[in-house]
């Protein structure tokens, strides 16, 4: 059996993550979010199936606007997965969601990510980070070596 480390417990929404609470189980979905009907019923699935946690993309103004909707109509608290663009992180914010998920080295703007993790503070909502390949300045640079990145210097 594997054993856990020891880590400090968030919470996003009523869910408490780390420390000694249960594993959680986070989906993610995958319809448009533009479209809140069809976004909530998607939610309300995971949710029986035993889902704790939702993950929707937030990476047009549209998504940012429907998630008013999904907010205020979802069973689940609510992560947003925020794509290249600062200000849709901070309307994200703004719509009430649960946790933020963010990848600092696709946005490229340290004031920007600055700006965000203050208002993340302000309002207790967490960040996730979420680094990848795609963060590397040079998108060729999988492997760390001499004078390459991983995604963790990216972050």
């Amino acid at each position: 059996m594997i054993e856990r480390r020891r880590t400090r417990p968030i919470k996003v929404g009523s869910v408490v993550i780390g420390g000694a609470a249960p594993i959680s189980v986070q989906t993610m979905t995958k319809t448009p979010t533009e479209d809140a009907r069809a976004t909530l019923e998607q939610i309300s699935r995971a949710a029986d199936a035993g889902a704790d946690i939702i993950r929707v993309t937030c990476d047009t103004e549209e998504a940012g606007e429907s998630l008013k909707e999904i907010v205020k109509g979802s069973r689940l608290p609510i992560v947003a997965d925020i794509h290249y663009d600062a200000p849709l992180a901070l309307m994200a914010l703004d719509a009430g969601i649960q946790c933020l998920r963010l990848n600092p080295g696709n946005i490229r703007q340290p004031e920007k990510v600055a700006e965000i993790a203050r208002r993340c503070q302000e309002l207790g909502v967490p960040i996730r980070i979420g680094v990848n390949a795609g963060s590397l300045p040079d998108r060729k640079s999988h492997e760390r070596g001499r004078g390459q990145w991983g995604p963790d210097d990216v972050a």
